[in-house]
């Protein structure tokens, strides 16, 4: 597939085998955290299916005036990909609208390293922005900076161009494609204290990870003891003897 503008040439194909992706470590031991606990939640809430792709810094690729072009987001959502040939091979690399849909949304966590979130260079090698807005057409970029814990979400205008979303009432902002709210919440996990990224759905019921499932599971069942216990109680107060 090919499109063409009056500046750039924009086609989508497989990126090259012998093409060297980039493998350096992240800078920031939060960023793994931070993508892990988006996708946790996802998976146990049941909203990932084989037909979607979930990606941590995992190449997105184009190819822009004859020149492969990757950018690895530190968390990306795609609805929709075709299945890999043969099938369950892993994938290297993720080219949009050759191997499936745009992704639905796209986030980079900030650091101390600067890592060009901001870059409108268009240029080769183009900026994430950019490259975001321009060349792949992500209708949600999702910025964050997980020390201060502000978030800012930008969505493609009827002209391509991101514009800055305010909140909602709850500080919140709502992912129409993934049909969930993506907020800011505070607390621990994986020992780590400090601002992380949640989801709710569109009653405003957080998705939870494993160890609250866990807890929520252990309150219930503490819940349930109690009251067979009260019951109980009551019965023999009435001269009945409650069947164990």
């Amino acid at each position: 597939m090919t499109v063409d503008t009056t500046k750039i040439k924009i086609t989508w194909e497989k990126l090259p085998d012998d093409f060297v992706l980039d493998d350096e470590p992240v800078d920031n031991i939060n960023q793994p955290l931070l993508a892990a606990a988006l996708t946790e939640s996802l998976e146990l809430s049941g909203r990932l299916s084989e037909s979607m792709l979930v990606g941590t810094n995992f190449g997105l690729c184009a190819n822009v005036d004859e020149k492969s072009v990757v950018k690895a987001p530190d968390w990306f959502y795609v609805l929709s990909v075709l299945p890999t040939n043969p099938p369950n091979q892993n994938r290297r690399s993720y080219t949009p609208n050759l191997q499936g849909e745009v992704p639905a949304i796209v986030m980079e966590f900030l650091s101390e390293t600067e890592g060009g979130e901001y870059s409108i260079k268009s240029k080769y090698p183009p900026g994430k922005w950019y490259y975001y807005e321009r060349i792949l057409q992500v209708p949600n970029y999702a910025i964050f900076e997980p020390d201060a814990g502000w978030l800012e979400f930008y969505q493609l205008d009827d002209g391509g161009r991101y514009q800055l979303q305010p909140a909602d009432e709850n500080n919140r902002y709502w992912v129409s494609q993934m049909g969930l709210y993506l907020g800011v919440w505070q607390g621990n996990k994986a020992n780590r204290t400090g601002f992380w990224l949640r989801w709710w759905d569109e009653t405003g019921q957080m998705l939870l990870w494993g160890t609250e499932l866990v807890q929520q599971e252990r309150l219930r069942a503490e819940q349930e003891r109690l009251r067979a216990e009260r019951l109980a109680a009551q019965l023999r107060a009435a001269g009945i003897e409650p069947e164990v």
